[in-house]
Protein backbone atom coordinates (compact mmCIF):
# COMPACT_ATOMS: atom_id res chain seq x y z
CA UNK A 1 0.00 0.00 0.00
CA UNK A 2 1.69 3.15 -1.16
CA UNK A 3 1.64 6.59 0.35
CA UNK A 4 -0.99 7.71 -2.15
CA UNK A 5 -3.46 5.21 -0.66
CA UNK A 6 -3.30 6.51 2.88
CA UNK A 7 -6.30 8.17 4.48
CA UNK A 8 -6.59 11.85 3.63
CA UNK A 9 -8.57 13.65 6.32
CA UNK A 10 -10.67 16.57 5.16
CA UNK A 11 -9.57 18.74 8.05
CA UNK A 12 -6.29 18.26 9.92
CA UNK A 13 -6.18 18.60 13.67
CA UNK A 14 -4.42 21.60 14.96
CA UNK A 15 -7.12 24.09 15.69
CA UNK A 16 -8.70 24.97 18.98
CA UNK A 17 -9.38 22.08 21.31
CA UNK A 18 -12.62 23.79 22.33
CA UNK A 19 -14.44 22.34 19.33
CA UNK A 20 -15.69 18.83 18.95
CA UNK A 21 -15.68 16.70 15.86
CA UNK A 22 -18.96 18.19 14.60
CA UNK A 23 -17.61 21.74 14.76
CA UNK A 24 -19.81 22.70 17.70
CA UNK A 25 -18.67 23.45 21.30
CA UNK A 26 -17.56 20.28 23.02
CA UNK A 27 -19.64 18.80 25.79
CA UNK A 28 -18.78 20.08 29.24
CA UNK A 29 -16.61 17.84 31.42
CA UNK A 30 -19.58 16.62 33.46
CA UNK A 31 -21.38 15.50 30.29
CA UNK A 32 -18.26 13.76 29.01
CA UNK A 33 -17.93 11.93 32.31
CA UNK A 34 -21.54 10.74 32.04
CA UNK A 35 -21.01 9.56 28.47
CA UNK A 36 -17.86 7.63 29.37
CA UNK A 37 -19.40 6.22 32.55
CA UNK A 38 -22.53 4.98 30.76
CA UNK A 39 -20.60 3.36 27.92
CA UNK A 40 -17.92 1.95 30.21
CA UNK A 41 -20.31 0.56 32.83
CA UNK A 42 -22.20 -1.47 30.27
CA UNK A 43 -19.02 -2.70 28.65
CA UNK A 44 -17.52 -3.63 32.03
CA UNK A 45 -20.66 -5.60 32.84
CA UNK A 46 -20.56 -7.45 29.53
CA UNK A 47 -16.88 -8.34 29.96
CA UNK A 48 -17.58 -9.48 33.53
CA UNK A 49 -20.22 -11.79 32.14
CA UNK A 50 -18.05 -13.11 29.36
CA UNK A 51 -14.99 -13.68 31.54
CA UNK A 52 -16.75 -15.59 34.28
CA UNK A 53 -16.61 -18.73 32.21
CA UNK A 54 -13.00 -18.13 31.18
CA UNK A 55 -11.93 -17.66 34.77
CA UNK A 56 -13.63 -20.93 35.72
CA UNK A 57 -12.59 -22.93 32.65
CA UNK A 58 -10.43 -25.35 34.64
CA UNK A 59 -13.19 -25.91 37.21
CA UNK A 60 -16.06 -26.21 34.67
CA UNK A 61 -14.49 -29.16 32.88
CA UNK A 62 -15.72 -31.46 35.61
CA UNK A 63 -19.29 -30.10 35.66
CA UNK A 64 -20.49 -29.99 32.06
CA UNK A 65 -18.34 -32.56 30.28
CA UNK A 66 -17.84 -36.34 30.55
CA UNK A 67 -15.66 -37.59 33.37
CA UNK A 68 -12.40 -39.41 32.70
CA UNK A 69 -9.45 -37.67 31.08
CA UNK A 70 -8.60 -34.39 32.84
CA UNK A 71 -6.78 -33.04 29.77
CA UNK A 72 -9.76 -33.78 27.52
CA UNK A 73 -12.06 -32.05 30.02
CA UNK A 74 -9.84 -28.98 30.09
CA UNK A 75 -9.65 -28.82 26.29
CA UNK A 76 -13.43 -29.27 26.02
CA UNK A 77 -14.06 -26.45 28.48
CA UNK A 78 -11.62 -24.19 26.64
CA UNK A 79 -13.23 -25.10 23.31
CA UNK A 80 -16.61 -24.03 24.70
CA UNK A 81 -14.98 -20.85 25.94
CA UNK A 82 -13.62 -20.33 22.43
CA UNK A 83 -17.04 -20.99 20.87
CA UNK A 84 -18.25 -17.70 22.30
CA UNK A 85 -15.40 -15.99 20.52
CA UNK A 86 -16.12 -17.89 17.34
CA UNK A 87 -19.51 -16.24 16.82
CA UNK A 88 -18.37 -12.75 17.75
CA UNK A 89 -17.83 -11.75 14.09
CA UNK A 90 -21.45 -12.71 13.37
CA UNK A 91 -22.56 -10.50 16.24
CA UNK A 92 -20.34 -7.74 14.85
CA UNK A 93 -22.11 -7.93 11.49
CA UNK A 94 -25.62 -8.12 12.94
CA UNK A 95 -25.28 -5.45 15.60
CA UNK A 96 -22.86 -3.29 13.62
CA UNK A 97 -25.41 -3.16 10.81
CA UNK A 98 -28.15 -2.33 13.31
CA UNK A 99 -26.01 0.34 14.97
CA UNK A 100 -25.33 2.11 11.68
CA UNK A 101 -29.00 1.90 10.66
CA UNK A 102 -30.92 2.86 13.81
CA UNK A 103 -28.28 4.21 16.16
CA UNK A 104 -25.70 3.37 18.80
CA UNK A 105 -27.91 3.72 21.89
CA UNK A 106 -30.60 1.18 21.03
CA UNK A 107 -28.07 -1.36 19.82
CA UNK A 108 -26.35 -1.03 23.21
CA UNK A 109 -29.55 -2.01 24.97
CA UNK A 110 -30.10 -5.13 22.85
CA UNK A 111 -26.54 -6.40 23.26
CA UNK A 112 -26.58 -5.79 26.99
CA UNK A 113 -29.89 -7.59 27.56
CA UNK A 114 -28.71 -10.57 25.49
CA UNK A 115 -25.41 -10.81 27.33
CA UNK A 116 -26.95 -10.43 30.78
CA UNK A 117 -29.61 -13.07 30.28
CA UNK A 118 -27.14 -15.47 28.67
CA UNK A 119 -24.83 -15.20 31.66
CA UNK A 120 -27.44 -15.33 34.41
CA UNK A 121 -29.04 -18.43 32.92
CA UNK A 122 -25.73 -20.30 33.13
CA UNK A 123 -26.21 -20.05 36.89
CA UNK A 124 -29.43 -22.05 36.53
CA UNK A 125 -28.09 -24.80 34.28
CA UNK A 126 -28.19 -28.46 35.30
CA UNK A 127 -24.83 -30.24 35.25
CA UNK A 128 -23.69 -33.14 33.08
CA UNK A 129 -24.39 -35.54 35.93
CA UNK A 130 -28.06 -34.49 35.84
CA UNK A 131 -28.84 -33.88 32.16
CA UNK A 132 -25.90 -35.47 30.38
CA UNK A 133 -25.14 -34.07 26.93
CA UNK A 134 -28.20 -31.81 27.19
CA UNK A 135 -26.41 -29.76 29.83
CA UNK A 136 -23.38 -29.43 27.57
CA UNK A 137 -25.57 -28.31 24.67
CA UNK A 138 -27.31 -25.66 26.78
CA UNK A 139 -23.99 -24.33 28.02
CA UNK A 140 -22.67 -24.05 24.47
CA UNK A 141 -25.90 -22.30 23.37
CA UNK A 142 -25.62 -19.69 26.13
CA UNK A 143 -21.95 -19.15 25.34
CA UNK A 144 -22.93 -18.50 21.72
CA UNK A 145 -25.49 -15.92 22.87
CA UNK A 146 -22.79 -14.22 24.92
CA UNK A 147 -20.46 -14.16 21.93
CA UNK A 148 -23.12 -12.66 19.65
CA UNK A 149 -23.85 -9.91 22.17
CA UNK A 150 -20.19 -9.12 22.78
CA UNK A 151 -19.70 -8.90 19.02
CA UNK A 152 -21.92 -5.83 19.00
CA UNK A 153 -20.78 -4.25 22.25
CA UNK A 154 -17.21 -3.07 21.73
CA UNK A 155 -17.70 -1.34 18.38
CA UNK A 156 -20.71 0.50 19.73
CA UNK A 157 -19.03 1.64 22.93
CA UNK A 158 -15.87 2.82 21.15
CA UNK A 159 -17.87 4.60 18.45
CA UNK A 160 -20.23 6.22 20.93
CA UNK A 161 -17.47 7.68 23.09
CA UNK A 162 -15.30 8.71 20.12
CA UNK A 163 -18.19 10.59 18.52
CA UNK A 164 -18.58 12.75 21.65
CA UNK A 165 -14.99 13.80 22.38
CA UNK A 166 -12.41 16.24 20.93
CA UNK A 167 -10.22 14.95 18.09
CA UNK A 168 -6.97 15.76 19.87
CA UNK A 169 -7.94 13.71 22.95
CA UNK A 170 -9.62 10.73 21.29
CA UNK A 171 -6.96 8.24 22.35
CA UNK A 172 -7.19 9.30 25.98
CA UNK A 173 -10.98 9.31 26.24
CA UNK A 174 -11.52 6.03 24.38
CA UNK A 175 -8.88 4.36 26.53
CA UNK A 176 -11.43 4.43 29.36
CA UNK A 177 -13.38 1.89 27.30
CA UNK A 178 -10.22 -0.21 27.04
CA UNK A 179 -9.94 -0.42 30.83
CA UNK A 180 -13.35 -2.04 31.11
CA UNK A 181 -12.27 -5.39 29.66
CA UNK A 182 -9.47 -5.66 32.23
CA UNK A 183 -11.73 -4.35 34.97
CA UNK A 184 -14.42 -6.87 34.02
CA UNK A 185 -11.90 -9.67 34.21
CA UNK A 186 -10.65 -8.33 37.53
CA UNK A 187 -14.16 -8.09 38.98
CA UNK A 188 -15.04 -11.58 37.78
CA UNK A 189 -11.96 -13.02 39.48
CA UNK A 190 -12.75 -11.08 42.64
CA UNK A 191 -16.32 -12.35 42.79
CA UNK A 192 -15.22 -15.93 42.13
CA UNK A 193 -12.43 -15.73 44.67
CA UNK A 194 -14.65 -14.25 47.40
CA UNK A 195 -17.38 -16.80 46.74
CA UNK A 196 -15.00 -19.75 46.86
CA UNK A 197 -13.26 -18.49 49.98
CA UNK A 198 -16.57 -17.77 51.75
CA UNK A 199 -18.31 -21.03 50.96
CA UNK A 200 -15.38 -23.42 50.95
CA UNK A 201 -14.42 -25.81 48.20
CA UNK A 202 -17.13 -28.42 48.85
CA UNK A 203 -20.06 -25.99 48.82
CA UNK A 204 -18.62 -24.03 45.91
CA UNK A 205 -18.26 -27.16 43.83
CA UNK A 206 -21.79 -28.32 44.62
CA UNK A 207 -23.74 -25.09 44.15
CA UNK A 208 -21.70 -21.98 45.01
CA UNK A 209 -20.26 -21.64 41.49
CA UNK A 210 -23.72 -20.47 40.40
CA UNK A 211 -23.64 -17.30 42.52
CA UNK A 212 -21.26 -15.22 40.31
CA UNK A 213 -23.51 -15.93 37.32
CA UNK A 214 -26.75 -15.13 39.14
CA UNK A 215 -25.31 -11.79 40.25
CA UNK A 216 -25.61 -10.81 36.58
CA UNK A 217 -29.36 -10.32 37.07
CA UNK A 218 -28.60 -7.42 39.42
CA UNK A 219 -25.88 -5.97 37.20
CA UNK A 220 -28.18 -6.19 34.18
CA UNK A 221 -30.89 -4.09 35.85
CA UNK A 222 -28.40 -1.41 36.92
CA UNK A 223 -26.66 -1.23 33.55
CA UNK A 224 -29.92 -1.09 31.56
CA UNK A 225 -31.13 1.77 33.76
CA UNK A 226 -27.93 3.75 33.14
CA UNK A 227 -27.95 3.18 29.38
CA UNK A 228 -31.64 4.03 29.00
CA UNK A 229 -30.74 7.54 30.16
CA UNK A 230 -28.11 7.96 27.43
CA UNK A 231 -28.70 10.17 24.39
CA UNK A 232 -27.77 9.20 20.86
CA UNK A 233 -24.31 10.03 19.50
CA UNK A 234 -24.25 13.65 18.24
CA UNK A 235 -22.40 12.72 15.05
CA UNK A 236 -24.88 9.97 14.21
CA UNK A 237 -27.86 12.20 15.02
CA UNK A 238 -26.51 15.02 12.85
CA UNK A 239 -25.79 12.64 9.97
CA UNK A 240 -29.23 11.04 10.16
CA UNK A 241 -30.98 14.41 10.34
CA UNK A 242 -29.13 15.43 7.18
CA UNK A 243 -30.33 12.29 5.39
CA UNK A 244 -26.80 10.92 4.97
CA UNK A 245 -27.17 7.70 6.96
CA UNK A 246 -26.29 4.51 5.14
CA UNK A 247 -29.16 2.47 3.73
CA UNK A 248 -27.05 -0.70 3.63
CA UNK A 249 -24.01 -0.53 5.96
CA UNK A 250 -22.95 -4.11 5.22
CA UNK A 251 -22.80 -3.50 1.49
CA UNK A 252 -21.03 -0.17 1.83
CA UNK A 253 -18.52 -1.58 4.31
CA UNK A 254 -17.36 -4.56 2.31
CA UNK A 255 -18.02 -3.88 -1.39
CA UNK A 256 -16.11 -0.59 -1.57
CA UNK A 257 -12.53 -1.68 -2.49
CA UNK A 258 -10.84 1.11 -0.54
CA UNK A 259 -12.88 0.40 2.56
CA UNK A 260 -12.15 -3.32 2.24
CA UNK A 261 -8.46 -2.49 2.29
CA UNK A 262 -8.85 -0.63 5.57
CA UNK A 263 -10.82 -3.55 7.00
CA UNK A 264 -7.86 -5.81 6.19
CA UNK A 265 -5.42 -3.30 7.70
CA UNK A 266 -7.51 -3.18 10.86
CA UNK A 267 -7.54 -6.97 11.06
CA UNK A 268 -3.74 -7.06 10.70
CA UNK A 269 -3.32 -4.72 13.66
CA UNK A 270 -5.90 -6.45 15.85
CA UNK A 271 -4.50 -9.96 15.32
CA UNK A 272 -1.33 -9.06 17.21
CA UNK A 273 -3.27 -7.13 19.82
CA UNK A 274 -5.54 -10.13 20.37
CA UNK A 275 -2.74 -12.59 21.13
CA UNK A 276 -0.94 -10.11 23.38
CA UNK A 277 -4.17 -9.55 25.30
CA UNK A 278 -5.06 -13.21 25.81
CA UNK A 279 -1.51 -14.27 26.54
CA UNK A 280 -1.15 -11.71 29.30
CA UNK A 281 -4.49 -12.40 30.96
CA UNK A 282 -5.98 -15.78 30.09
CA UNK A 283 -3.07 -17.96 29.05
CA UNK A 284 -0.98 -16.68 31.94
CA UNK A 285 -3.69 -17.80 34.39
CA UNK A 286 -4.04 -21.19 32.67
CA UNK A 287 -0.25 -21.61 32.69
CA UNK A 288 -0.05 -20.90 36.43
CA UNK A 289 -2.65 -23.51 37.30
CA UNK A 290 -2.14 -26.28 34.75
CA UNK A 291 1.59 -26.13 33.93
CA UNK A 292 3.06 -24.78 37.15
CA UNK A 293 0.47 -26.50 39.41
CA UNK A 294 -0.11 -23.40 41.51
CA UNK A 295 -3.35 -23.49 43.52
CA UNK A 296 -6.30 -21.40 42.37
CA UNK A 297 -6.20 -18.92 45.25
CA UNK A 298 -2.55 -18.02 44.70
CA UNK A 299 -3.03 -17.86 40.93
CA UNK A 300 -6.01 -15.49 41.18
CA UNK A 301 -4.19 -13.34 43.73
CA UNK A 302 -1.09 -12.98 41.57
CA UNK A 303 -3.07 -12.09 38.44
CA UNK A 304 -5.27 -9.68 40.39
CA UNK A 305 -2.23 -7.86 41.78
CA UNK A 306 -0.77 -7.53 38.29
CA UNK A 307 -4.10 -6.20 36.98
CA UNK A 308 -4.36 -3.70 39.82
CA UNK A 309 -0.85 -2.40 39.15
CA UNK A 310 -1.22 -2.01 35.39
CA UNK A 311 -4.84 -1.02 34.66
CA UNK A 312 -4.14 2.75 35.01
CA UNK A 313 -1.56 2.36 32.22
CA UNK A 314 -4.40 2.08 29.71
CA UNK A 315 -5.10 5.76 30.30
CA UNK A 316 -1.40 6.62 30.17
CA UNK A 317 -0.86 4.89 26.84
CA UNK A 318 -4.15 6.27 25.50
CA UNK A 319 -2.93 9.77 26.34
CA UNK A 320 0.48 9.00 24.84
CA UNK A 321 -1.11 7.80 21.60
CA UNK A 322 -2.61 11.29 21.14
CA UNK A 323 0.94 12.64 21.10
CA UNK A 324 3.14 10.08 19.36
CA UNK A 325 0.52 8.12 17.45
CA UNK A 326 -1.29 4.78 17.60
CA UNK A 327 0.99 2.74 15.34
CA UNK A 328 4.16 3.05 17.41
CA UNK A 329 2.47 1.74 20.54
CA UNK A 330 0.60 -1.13 18.88
CA UNK A 331 3.64 -2.45 17.03
CA UNK A 332 5.93 -1.75 20.00
CA UNK A 333 3.83 -3.98 22.27
CA UNK A 334 3.85 -6.78 19.68
CA UNK A 335 7.62 -6.50 19.31
CA UNK A 336 8.20 -6.72 23.06
CA UNK A 337 5.91 -9.74 23.30
CA UNK A 338 7.67 -11.59 20.50
CA UNK A 339 11.08 -10.96 22.05
CA UNK A 340 10.34 -11.60 25.72
CA UNK A 341 7.48 -14.09 26.17
CA UNK A 342 9.74 -17.13 26.31
CA UNK A 343 12.18 -15.71 28.91
CA UNK A 344 9.23 -14.37 30.94
CA UNK A 345 7.55 -17.79 31.14
CA UNK A 346 10.83 -19.54 31.88
CA UNK A 347 11.35 -17.08 34.73
CA UNK A 348 7.80 -17.74 35.96
CA UNK A 349 8.60 -21.44 36.19
CA UNK A 350 11.82 -20.78 38.07
CA UNK A 351 10.35 -18.32 40.59
CA UNK A 352 7.35 -20.57 41.27
CA UNK A 353 9.34 -23.75 41.73
CA UNK A 354 13.09 -23.12 42.16
CA UNK A 355 13.69 -26.66 43.45
CA UNK A 356 12.04 -28.33 40.46
CA UNK A 357 9.46 -30.24 42.51
CA UNK A 358 6.57 -32.16 40.80
CA UNK A 359 4.14 -29.60 42.24
CA UNK A 360 4.84 -26.02 43.27
CA UNK A 361 5.37 -25.57 47.00
CA UNK A 362 3.49 -22.42 48.09
CA UNK A 363 6.29 -21.65 50.55
CA UNK A 364 8.85 -21.58 47.72
CA UNK A 365 6.94 -19.24 45.38
CA UNK A 366 8.52 -15.81 44.97
CA UNK A 367 5.28 -13.85 44.92
CA UNK A 368 6.87 -10.48 44.20
CA UNK A 369 8.78 -11.77 41.18
CA UNK A 370 5.74 -13.65 39.87
CA UNK A 371 3.47 -10.61 40.19
CA UNK A 372 6.01 -8.44 38.38
CA UNK A 373 6.40 -10.95 35.55
CA UNK A 374 2.63 -11.05 35.11
CA UNK A 375 2.46 -7.26 35.29
CA UNK A 376 5.12 -6.96 32.59
CA UNK A 377 2.92 -8.95 30.23
CA UNK A 378 0.01 -6.66 31.04
CA UNK A 379 2.11 -3.60 30.25
CA UNK A 380 2.29 -5.01 26.72
CA UNK A 381 -1.49 -5.42 26.81
CA UNK A 382 -1.91 -1.75 27.71
CA UNK A 383 0.44 -0.66 24.92
CA UNK A 384 -1.41 -2.51 22.16
CA UNK A 385 -4.97 -2.14 23.45
CA UNK A 386 -5.13 1.43 24.79
CA UNK A 387 -4.88 3.13 21.35
CA UNK A 388 -6.88 0.48 19.49
CA UNK A 389 -10.36 2.01 19.81
CA UNK A 390 -9.16 5.39 18.51
CA UNK A 391 -7.22 3.69 15.70
CA UNK A 392 -10.27 1.76 14.50
CA UNK A 393 -12.68 4.68 14.76
CA UNK A 394 -10.31 6.86 12.75
CA UNK A 395 -10.18 4.40 9.85
CA UNK A 396 -13.85 4.56 8.87
CA UNK A 397 -16.56 7.17 8.13
CA UNK A 398 -19.53 7.77 10.43
CA UNK A 399 -22.15 6.23 8.15
CA UNK A 400 -20.55 2.76 8.28
CA UNK A 401 -18.15 3.07 11.22
CA UNK A 402 -19.91 0.67 13.61
CA UNK A 403 -20.09 -2.12 11.01
CA UNK A 404 -16.67 -1.59 9.45
CA UNK A 405 -14.67 -1.54 12.67
CA UNK A 406 -16.61 -4.27 14.50
CA UNK A 407 -15.94 -7.11 12.06
CA UNK A 408 -12.11 -6.90 11.89
CA UNK A 409 -11.98 -6.28 15.64
CA UNK A 410 -13.86 -9.47 16.46
CA UNK A 411 -12.11 -11.53 13.80
CA UNK A 412 -8.72 -10.52 15.18
CA UNK A 413 -9.60 -10.37 18.85
CA UNK A 414 -12.27 -13.06 18.92
CA UNK A 415 -10.72 -15.64 16.61
CA UNK A 416 -6.98 -15.03 16.64
CA UNK A 417 -6.92 -14.06 20.32
CA UNK A 418 -9.93 -15.86 21.74
CA UNK A 419 -8.82 -19.31 20.64
CA UNK A 420 -5.31 -18.77 22.02
CA UNK A 421 -5.87 -20.62 25.35
CA UNK A 422 -7.26 -23.63 23.47
CA UNK A 423 -4.56 -23.66 20.78
CA UNK A 424 -1.68 -23.04 23.19
CA UNK A 425 -2.91 -25.69 25.65
CA UNK A 426 -3.48 -28.21 22.82
CA UNK A 427 0.04 -27.63 21.47
CA UNK A 428 1.56 -28.06 24.92
CA UNK A 429 -0.39 -31.27 25.54
CA UNK A 430 0.45 -32.76 22.13
CA UNK A 431 2.66 -35.82 21.74
CA UNK A 432 4.84 -33.83 19.33
CA UNK A 433 5.65 -31.23 21.99
CA UNK A 434 6.40 -33.82 24.67
CA UNK A 435 8.56 -35.98 22.39
CA UNK A 436 10.44 -33.06 20.83
CA UNK A 437 10.99 -30.79 23.83
CA UNK A 438 10.58 -33.06 26.86
CA UNK A 439 10.29 -31.00 30.10
CA UNK A 440 10.46 -27.79 28.05
CA UNK A 441 7.23 -28.71 26.22
CA UNK A 442 5.33 -26.50 28.68
CA UNK A 443 6.61 -23.49 26.73
CA UNK A 444 5.52 -24.69 23.28
CA UNK A 445 2.14 -22.99 23.67
CA UNK A 446 3.99 -19.70 23.27
CA UNK A 447 4.79 -20.51 19.64
CA UNK A 448 1.34 -19.28 18.66
CA UNK A 449 1.35 -15.80 20.26
CA UNK A 450 4.97 -15.18 19.30
CA UNK A 451 4.24 -16.15 15.70
CA UNK A 452 1.17 -13.91 15.47
CA UNK A 453 3.05 -10.96 16.98
CA UNK A 454 5.68 -11.36 14.26
CA UNK A 455 2.99 -11.47 11.56
CA UNK A 456 1.44 -8.24 12.85
CA UNK A 457 4.85 -6.58 12.99
CA UNK A 458 5.48 -7.42 9.34
CA UNK A 459 2.01 -6.40 8.15
CA UNK A 460 1.98 -3.32 10.33
CA UNK A 461 5.36 -2.08 9.16
CA UNK A 462 4.35 -2.43 5.52
CA UNK A 463 0.72 -1.34 5.50
CA UNK A 464 -0.44 0.39 8.68
CA UNK A 465 -0.28 4.19 8.56
CA UNK A 466 -0.73 6.64 11.40
CA UNK A 467 -4.31 7.82 12.00
CA UNK A 468 -4.16 10.11 15.04
CA UNK A 469 -4.64 13.34 13.06
CA UNK A 470 -7.76 12.21 11.21
CA UNK A 471 -11.07 14.00 11.65
CA UNK A 472 -13.72 11.35 12.19
CA UNK A 473 -16.53 13.60 10.93
CA UNK A 474 -14.86 13.73 7.50
CA UNK A 475 -16.05 11.02 5.10
CA UNK A 476 -12.53 9.94 4.22
CA UNK A 477 -13.18 6.61 2.54
CA UNK A 478 -13.20 6.74 -1.25
CA UNK A 479 -16.61 7.17 -2.79
CA UNK A 480 -18.29 8.64 0.32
Amino acid sequence: MGAKDTLTPAVAIGGSSSSNVSGEPIADPATLRRVIFAASLGTLFEWYDFYLYGSLAVFFGGLFFPQGNDTVQLLASLATFGAGFGVRPIGALVFGHLGDLVGRKYTFLVTMATMGLGTALIGLLPTYATWGIGATALLVFLRLLQGLALGGEYGGAATYVAEHVPDAQRGYYTSFIQTTATAGFFVSMGVIGITRASLGEVAFKEWGWRIPFLISFILLIVSLYVRLKMKESPLFSKMKAAGKASKNPLKESFTNPVNRRYVLIAFGAIAGQGVVWYTGQFYALTFLQTMLKIDWKTSYTLVSIALFITTPLFLVFGWLSDRIGRKKLILGGCLLGALTYLPIYMAMKYFSNPDGLPKADPAQINHVAMALLLALQMVYVCMVYAPMAAFLVELFPTRIRYTSMSLPYHLGNGWIGGFLPLIATAVTASAWAKETFGPNSIYTGLLYPIGMCIVTLIVGTLFIHETKDHRIDAETIGGH
